[in-house]
Parts: structure tokens; C-alpha cells; sequence
């Protein structure tokens, strides 16, 4: 399975709160972001069950009903508390496929470590997944060094290869590289997805201190605005020389890094910027110059 360097990451398709579906954005718009994405040589899409309760499978499934190539969908399984038995998750994932409308889910992840269940469980359900015909591949999301490393074995024992760890992972968020992390997918052959890449739009160089996103993101990313001004500004003076945006820059430096990332987009001129990110290298010079000045 081959998947272009950027995905879409779907989090924001129906999510009413946080986002604000249906005020700023609607089904008109995110239908664009879709076909711009394709257009632009970006073959996947990452959504999960819990994105706008259910809608954003929805929303990604009336698409693909009409998309005219082939199309790989990411979607995640939540280990709520209360599923406290192996066969949840095969219940949760036909929801998933039903949703999507689809007979099988390309890459099907786990999207928290949450107890009471022990990861070992739900990775021999994964492999059940995978053997019924129902997932071609299998993932995990948030899991740390340990965690992945268990999750690995386990799936081993089954004959079922590990196939990515989704993390926070950007310029502003570098937890990956200090806990190991990124070093130990590389070890284990394992792929490294990068979500919220552009810090929720805040390494897009749109957002300041006075002009803040609306809504309870605004409100939540306030305080971060004036930190991060010299980081923007240093996207923005390696882009100028390219051409590029900082959002493109950024999202580069993670190719770099060798991690694959899913930035959002609600648009079709978002998922082309996004897309500009592909096809170009930053020198060395240049990751490490942003590397010191995002420590």
C-alpha cells in the first residue's frame, strides 16, 4: 500500500464544536478540499469514528462514492472504558465500513491507549480484522516507545505486520523525537504519521497574537501566539526563497524527518497549499536551522 508523503487529516469534516462545521465550512466546501487533494497527487484521507460523532466517515464516505481513482482511507478505533470485550472493535469497525461505505478499511488504528484493556488484546483483535478481510493493515495512535513495542510483538505473534503510529508531531511539538519515538518506528520498520503537523494552523502564518483562530481554538491557542513568532518567521524566510509558504515549509521539515503527516483542510485552496509541501526537499542546513529555532 502506497501513500503519497501528505494525507488529509478529516478531524475538523463535521465537528461542529471545536471546529465549527456548519458556520465557517460545510459539506460544499469540504467536497472541494477532497477533489483538490486528489487533483493535487494526495491519495489518502485519516478519519475515525468519533470525528463529529460519526459524520466525518459519513461526509468522506458520500465522497468517495463518486471519486474517480483509487483512494486509501485511514479511520481509528476508540477503546472507550465501557467496550471491555475483544469483539467491540469488530462491531465499532463495521460501523466504520457502513459509514464509509466501504467493504474494507485500508488502514485501521487504535486511536488511544486507554485502560482497562491491555494493548496485547486488542492487537489479537486487529489481527482478526485483518484475517476476516475486513482491514488491510493495521496501526496505533498516541501509543509511546513501550506501548508500540508491545503492540508490535503482539501483532508479530499473529503473522500481522505494524504498520504506522499516529502522534502529535510538528515543528511546535518534537515529543517524538525526544522520547525516542521516531527513532524506534524507524527500527521497527514502523510509519510515523504526523497529526495536527501545522499546530492546528497556528505554522501557517495566518494566525497572531491579533488575529487569533475564532472559537474555542482561539481561545485555547492564545497564549501560544506570541511564543511562536520567531519560529513563523523563520518558516517564512525559507519559504520566500522557495516559493513557499510557511505551512508548506513545515510541513516539508516533517518529510524530512521522515514522517508522513495528515495538516487538515477544510478547503479546496487549503488542501492545494497543503500539497505544495510535496515534490521538493529542505537542505540539511535548512532542517537543522529550524531545529534550532524550535528546540
Amino acid at each position: 500500500m502506497r501513500i503519497s508523503r501528505i494525507g488529509v487529516g478529516a478531524w475538523a469534516w463535521g465537528d461542529r464544536l471545536y471546529w465549527g462545521y456548519g458556520r465557517s465550512y460545510n459539506d460544499y466546501d469540504l467536497r472541494g478540499a477532497f477533489e483538490a487533494a486528489l487533483g493535487a497527487g494526495v491519495n489518502w484521507f485519516d478519519t475515525a469514528e468519533v470525528y463529529g460523532f460519526g459524520r466525518s466517515e459519513q461526509i468522506l464516505g458520500q465522497f468517495l462514492s463518486s471519486a474517480d481513482r483509487p483512494v486509501v482511507i485511514a479511520s481509528k478505533f476508540m477503546p472507550f472504558p465501557w467496550r471491555l470485550r475483544r469483539g467491540s472493535l469488530l462491531g465499532a469497525l463495521r460501523g466504520t465500513l457502513r459509514r464509509l461505505g466501504l467493504e474494507r478499511v485500508d488502514l485501521y488504528q487504535i486511536h488511544w491507549p486507554f485502560p482497562p484493556m491491555p494493548v496485547e488484546t486488542w492487537m489479537d483483535a486487529f489481527a482478526e480484522a485483518v484475517q476476516a478481510g475486513l482491514v488491510r493493515a493495521v496501526g496505533v495512535s498516541n501509543y509511546s516507545v513501550e506501548q508500540m513495542r508491545r503492540a508490535h510483538a503482539a501483532l508479530t505473534k499473529r503473522g500481522v505486520p505494524l504498520a504506522s503510529n499516529q502522534v502529535e508531531y510538528s515543528l511546535l511539538e518534537r515529543a517524538p523525537e525526544r522520547s525516542g519515538l521516531l527513532d524506534a518506528c524507524r527500527e521497527l520498520g514502523v510509519t510515523l504519521i504526523a497529526y495536527s503537523p501545522l499546530a492546528q494552523g497556528l505554522l501557517t502564518g495566518k494566525y497572531s497574537k491579533a488575529s487569533p483562530p475564532s472559537g474555542m481554538r482561539g481561545r485555547r491557542m492564545r497564549k501560544r501566539l506570541t511564543k511562536i513568532e520567531p519560529v513563523v518567521a523563520s518558516l517564512r524566510e525559507i519559504g520566500e526563497a522557495r516559493d513557499k509558504t510557511p505551512g508548506q515549509v513545515a510541513l516539508n521539515w516533517l518529510i524530512c524527518k521522515g514522517a508522513v503527516a495528515i495538516p487538515g483542510a477544510k478547503t479546496a485552496q487549503q488542501a492545494e497549499q497543503n500539497a505544495g509541501a510535496l515534490g521538493w526537499r529542505l537542505t540539511d542546513d535548512e532542517v537543522v536551522a529550524l531545529d534550532s529555532v524550535a528546540p
